[in-house]
């Protein structure tokens, strides 16, 4: 059953870049279901701001790092969807839950590996199969990447690997889920401020210092930087772009 209204699944949205994605989906006349590992408080002040803009919006829990929740996840999703809009499927998957860390490659362990192999591959490649069957014709999955897969950055060995293997993966969405009229795209950011990674970038002046001085803008990313672009790649203005890696880093290493 296919809602009039079209419902948007950002995940990691409670903070940081998946926030303002969720609220830029939003102003685009789009509901959203807004999902947080940990913070349910901040997930829920994201409702009320996407509220606040008019549109429908719920919190749910969703931990990337343990594969076997997924199922669970997509049963609760399904019952959220009915209750909330009626419906049992939604159009738009933004895969943005994430996790990061600093680690020379010397220094990775298998537990390393291991949970951001979870995190940002293993978990997104079966979540977006779990949900296939739910997502509507004309409907878009966007994975976000990273600037780390084109350049790169000492101490990313393991997060740009998984993120290649997205963007390798998204490739073959596009070829496979065409005949069903779902697209699927890649937007990749650069260095931008948030508090990811513990707030690297925002909380080290000289690392800001030093991204801000290779930016032909001469600043480090923000988050409305990026999540008008996954917006837009929510629109119908964007229906002709497909398996396409959009690279939002200011024109970073170009």
């Amino acid at each position: 059953m296919q809602a009039t209204t079209k419902i948007a699944i950002v995940t990691g949205a409670s903070r940081g870049l998946g926030k303002d994605m969720a609220i830029n989906i939003a102003k685009k006349g789009i509901d959203v279901i807004v999902t947080y590992r940990g913070n349910q408080e901040m997930a829920n002040e994201v409702v009320k701001e996407i509220e606040a803009i008019g549109r429908q919006a719920t919190a749910m829990h969703l931990d990337m790092g343990d594969f076997k929740s997924l199922d669970g996840f997509v049963t609760n999703l399904i019952a959220t969807l009915q209750s909330k809009w009626n419906t049992t499927s939604f159009d738009f998957l933004i895969n943005n839950a994430g996790m990061g860390a600093t680690v020379p490659f010397e220094k990775v362990t298998e537990e390393i590996f291991d949970e951001f192999l979870n995190v940002h591959f293993k978990s997104v490649y079966f979540l977006t199969q779990k949900c296939l069957a739910h997502i509507n014709s004309g409907g878009r999955i966007i994975n976000i990447s990273s600037g780390t897969t084109r350049f790169s950055n000492p101490g990313y060995s393991v997060y740009a690997s998984m993120k290649g293997a997205i963007e390798i993966f998204t490739k073959y969405l596009t070829k496979e889920l065409g005949a069903r009229n779902i697209g699927a795209n890649i937007v990749a950011p650069g260095a931008v401020e948030t508090d990811f990674n513990n707030g690297f970038i925002r909380n080290n002046p000289q690392v800001k210092s030093m991204i801000s001085s290779l930016q032909p803008f001469g600043r480090v990313g923000r988050p409305d930087d990026i999540g008008s672009v996954v917006a837009f790649l929510c629109t119908d203005d964007a229906k002709w772009i497909n398996g396409q890696r959009i690279e939002v880093s200011g024109g970073i290493n170009s």
